[in-house]
């Protein structure tokens, strides 16, 4: 906890009572409320915890109103344009960017550790072929701790470590499974000569039948998506992780329940929202038409995949994903895909209106991220599935930086209550 040398006072009728403010390396300062009800007897209230900082933390920084990212310090456009995933992966799991050394180990490490327990194949088979890859992944990731008893011990730093591993390496298998199973086709195992990027395209993509090569645009997009969707603060799912987590959970369960908490349409789902509009929208030529529902506030439709609840400004991962966008569009084409020619002229169109300039209603990651994954041949059940497989390191790097924190204690939020007071029960023959 930061040091604090400023308090606030709050009074309540006759009664003040001191309240601690820390100053944070970044951002605004917070009131300490710990002691409140036990001082004063009252609680705070904040629906959606948007004013109520849960925990201490040094992984991830985000100022949306500056429109600023930041990993460890770093900021994020710089990460997605120099660095790559994995090396990201180090550096939100330790705090510091690799020596050449420590990153071989590491990437050895993952690539050595992308194949799940052949036995759990078996779960895979027990779903029905149209159940959403989602629904595949949050039963198989939560069923990982039937399989691997070395890493669920959560107060030995070296199972801890295991477990990290374990599931960053393993998610992209997973996903991939979830993918050939949803669509009937035998399940391709990793192979150990590939980059992270490349190895889940393969797994996704290839065939018994024929070689499959991964085309380096492909997989340098799709290390970006990785890379843009790695961590985000203390989001839904983030604060899912660290909610079980508080509670001595395994971290298989742990990571199970933000893959269960990602799935939600306002937040894991929002690319695949974007790319479900623009197939609405249907053609180039009703574009027009949408953008003035868009600005209409009795027109209950709105734009998805431009502005951000968080970002007031630009969204900071959206100038990079923008490139990769640019980049796979020019590879595959949109010449016989309506949805992406669609995307390219809304694109256009709204960078030009002055009502989204003022609204500052850019498009976002979502809305680049959905048209990479479109254009690479992913139906849009699995964005979301992609996503959590992006996301798994930022969810093991909060769970391990929560386990260390002397001060963690189990989550048990309050309430207002407004329900009946105490009522005697009635025996059924008198109600």
């Amino acid at each position: 906890m930061a040091d604090t040398a400023k308090s606030a006072k709050l009074t309540i009728g006759e009664q003040s009572y001191d309240l601690p403010i820390y100053s944070p390396t970044a951002g605004p300062d917070v009131l300490d409320i710990r002691k409140l009800y036990a001082q004063a007897g009252v609680f705070t209230y904040d629906p959606g915890f948007t004013s109520t900082a849960s925990c201490d933390s040094t992984i991830t920084f985000i100022d949306g109103d500056e429109g600023v990212l930041l990993h460890r310090g770093y900021p994020i456009d710089q990460l997605a344009g120099k660095s790559h995933y994995l090396e990201v992966c180090y550096l939100l799991l330790y705090g510091e960017l690799p020596t050449a050394a420590e990153l071989e180990l590491f990437e050895n490490t993952i690539t050595r550790h992308t194949m799940i327990h052949e036995q759990m194949h078996n779960f895979f088979r027990g779903f029905r072929r149209d159940a959403h890859p989602m629904a595949t992944m949050v039963g198989v990731v939560g069923a990982m701790s039937a399989f691997y008893h070395d890493s669920t011990d959560i107060s030995d730093p070296r199972q801890r470590e295991i477990a990290s591993h374990r599931l960053i390496a393993k998610m992209p298998t997973i996903a991939a499974m979830a993918y050939k199973y949803s669509i009937g086709q035998p399940f391709v195992y990793p192979r150990n000569d590939l980059t992270y990027a490349e190895n889940f395209l393969h797994m996704c993509f290839s065939v018994p039948a024929e070689k499959y090569e991964v085309d380096p645009i492909l997989a340098r997009a799709m290390d970006r998506i990785f890379t843009l969707h790695a961590d985000h603060e203390q989001n839904a799912s983030t604060s899912t992780v660290r909610l079980a987590s508080s509670s001595g959970a395994n971290p298989f369960a742990c990571i199970a329940a933000g893959i269960a908490c990602l799935w939600g349409p306002a937040h894991g789902g929002a690319n695949q929202a974007c790319l479900e509009m623009l197939k609405e929208i249907g053609s180039v030529d009703k574009i027009p038409e949408f953008i003035a529902r868009a600005k209409d506030k009795n027109d209950p439709f709105r734009l998805m995949g431009f502005g951000h609840r968080v970002y007031k400004n630009r969204d900071p991962r959206a100038t990079v994903m923008k490139q990769s966008a640019d980049e796979v569009l020019d590879l595959m084409g949109v010449e016989n895909n309506p949805i992406l020619q669609v995307a390219k002229e809304l694109e256009k169109q709204a960078l030009e209106d002055d009502y989204f300039i003022e609204k500052k209603l850019f498009p976002n990651v979502d809305f680049y991220s959905g048209i990479i994954l479109e254009a690479m041949g992913f139906p849009t059940s699995m964005f979301t599935p992609i996503f959590a497989l992006s996301r798994t390191v930022g969810w093991v790097s909060q769970w391990k930086e929560q386990l260390a924190d002397p001060q963690h204690k189990i989550g048990r939020p309050r309430q207002l209550y407004r329900g009946s007071v105490t009522r005697d029960y009635t025996d059924i023959e008198s109600r």
